[in-house]
């Protein structure tokens, strides 16, 4: 692939202001808390159709809770998926880019108030580019091992990311990987974009492997090197296992370690439920020591919620890595 100098990152440019960005929590299974259904293979996404107006209420609300980023309803807004509802192409590019309208918006609601601003650099809009496994609607994106070659996985990625790209969010946000080769097709598929720049995060299954079984060392090294790549890191993995992880992709690259956890229950693809129990209790001290081993973007994934993301932000402040004044 050939490197691209000429990308933004406006990660770098947040990080040379503050040394700790704070991510929002989860899209769907907030809509889900405040009543939304999302059995369906649409997911979040869904909701761009039938009630845009509550994904803009949870992005607001996260605003106001602390998050400097607003990662938009896009993880499972596909071509495929939104075909299977009788959707056109033209159809289902605007819904998605309606995903980017609704955090753009949600964030200039946020930023119109000057009391918002004390201590704060101004949001970005992180456009959510889901695996394959998520169009599968299977639970693929935690096991890996779809069968595909890569150059199917690029052509499943190109136009929607062309869409995404060119529709104003301030970066991709390219989530729940479950496998390097996918991470891969990603990054050779980046310099098409422009100047866009991406972070890519991996689902994992344990302390020391993503949830394909290959190392997240091995896969840091191999992403290390693309221009484009503005943040690697981990996200919908247990809580358990992130400081492992964080010490293990610190040793890798010098790029900016991304992670967003979700509560520790277990995703059932089937019920479209989660079980077991939570152990994002004291989520915010979590995050804390998630950042003293290397982690400087830090958020929740499923079943996390606003009022964790205001507590890492306090936490944050209150441990000294964030600024409670601009």
């Amino acid at each position: 692939m050939t490197p691209d100098t000429s990308y933004t990152d406006p990660i770098q440019a947040m990080l040379a202001q503050q040394n700790f960005f704070v991510l929002d929590g989860a899209l769907a299974t907030e809509l889900e808390r405040r009543g939304a259904n999302l059995k369906d293979a649409l997911w979040s996404a869904k909701l761009l159709i039938e009630q845009p107006d509550l994904i803009s209420a949870v992005h607001f609300d996260y605003f106001m809770a602390g998050a400097d980023v607003a990662t938009t309803a896009s993880y499972q807004a596909t071509f495929e998926a939104f075909e299977k509802r009788g959707y056109s192409r033209a159809d289902a590019a605007m819904l998605m880019r309606r995903s980017i309208e609704l955090a753009i918006e949600a964030r200039d609601q946020f930023w119109a108030n000057p009391a918002n601003r004390i201590g704060r650099q101004k949001p970005l809009v992180a456009a959510s580019v889901g695996p394959y496994g998520a169009m599968l609607a299977d639970g693929s994106e935690y096991r890996g091992h779809y069968g595909v070659a890569r150059q199917a996985l690029m052509d499943f990625h190109r136009p929607r990311m062309a869409v995404l790209a060119e529709a104003g969010a301030d970066l991709l946000a390219c989530e729940t990987i479950p496998c390097l080769d996918e991470a891969m097709a990603i990054a050779e598929l980046l310099p098409d974009f422009g100047s866009i720049s991406a972070w890519i995060s991996f689902s994992c299954k344990d302390g020391e492997h993503n949830s394909q079984g290959e190392r997240l060392a091995d896969c840091v090294a191999a992403l290390d090197a693309v221009p484009q790549i503005a943040a690697i890191g981990i996200n919908c993995t247990a809580p358990e296992w992130i400081p492992s992880l964080v010490e293990q992709a610190r040793q890798h690259t010098a790029k900016p370690i991304v992670v967003y956890p979700n509560s520790g229950e277990h995703y059932d693809a089937t019920s479209k439920e989660w079980h077991g129990v939570s152990n994002a209790q004291d989520f915010a001290q979590q995050a804390m020591r998630w950042s003293q081993r290397g982690a400087r973007l830090v958020g929740g994934c499923c079943r996390t919620g606003p009022e964790d993301i205001r507590a890492v932000r306090q936490a944050a402040i209150r441990a000294g890595v964030l600024s409670s004044v601009a």
